[in-house]
């Protein structure tokens, strides 16, 4: 396991699925969290959980001055931001084009695109300040290839994807390592959501096609470590089997 001993973490989206399991993995691992979500309950549950190297911080991160407080008092209570995890992400209400709904269609694209800009906007000068840090961004096959009824998840994770090669160029010099993470499908209340529309393959899948939220964490974990170097300013996938053997899947 990667020793994270001293270093600090900030997960958003850290209330359930594959944000609280990298929070869990990476204290575990002795690292300082602090668990993002729009509401308090389940991630001061899950902090309590974990001890004082928790912190829980409610945040909307399609609000920039919101996740601006939250790096701000992340850095205020330990003293420092050494990898920040851009999980928050939605894909519900799911519709085709023609008919959404364009505040529905926008709200996804301010959560799972500008939130992700807003993460790297507030955490960079930190980070480069200090002389580096990883950024670590959720992304998806659907950042790669167009889904029915998706056209909102798709076009914020084809962004997101191309703000993480962004970061590189700009960064990378100065100590950041920005990598992304296509894990496949994971058994979250995402999948539940997808599966309830009925609409396209994704929907059709079995639950057991889908991997536990603990690989994301593990593999976010194993990313934070050198052996992840060769994939910076890039994207790892989760489906391939070599990475998985490298993360100890399997």
């Amino acid at each position: 396991m990667t020793d994270m001993t001293g270093k600090t973490v900030l997960i958003t989206g850290a209330s359930r699925g594959i944000g609280e399991s990298a929070a869990r993995i990476f204290a575990a691992a002795g690292a300082n969290v602090a668990l993002v979500a729009r509401s308090a309950g389940d991630i001061e549950r899950i902090a309590g959980e974990i001890g004082d190297q928790a912190i829980a911080l409610t945040c909307d991160v399609s609000d920039y001055a919101s996740v601006q407080s939250v790096v701000d008092v992340t850095v205020a209570k330990f003293g420092r931001l050494d990898v920040l995890i851009n999980n928050a992400g939605l894909v519900d209400p799911i519709s085709h084009l023609a008919t959404s709904d364009p505040d529905d269609w926008g709200k996804i694209i301010d959560i799972n695109l500008k939130g992700v800009y807003y993460g790297m906007r507030a955490a960079m000068p930190i980070m480069m300040a200090a002389g580096g840090g990883s950024i670590l961004t959720i992304s998806s096959g659907a950042a790669h290839g167009p889904v029915e009824a998706w056209s909102h998840y798709c076009a914020s994770k084809a962004g997101a994807n191309m703000l993480n090669r962004c970061v590189d160029k700009e960064a990378r010099d100065q100590g950041i390592r920005a990598i992304g993470l296509s894990p496949g499908t994971v058994a979250t209340q995402m999948q539940k959501e997808i599966k309830a529309s009925g609409i396209n393959p994704v929907s059709k899948l079995d639950w057991s096609d889908h991997i536990p939220p603990e690989w994301v964490g593990q593999c976010l974990l194993w990313m934070c470590s050198p052996e992840a170097d060769d994939w910076i300013g890039d994207e790892i996938s989760l489906r391939d089997e070599d990475i998985r053997r490298k993360v100890g899947l399997i």
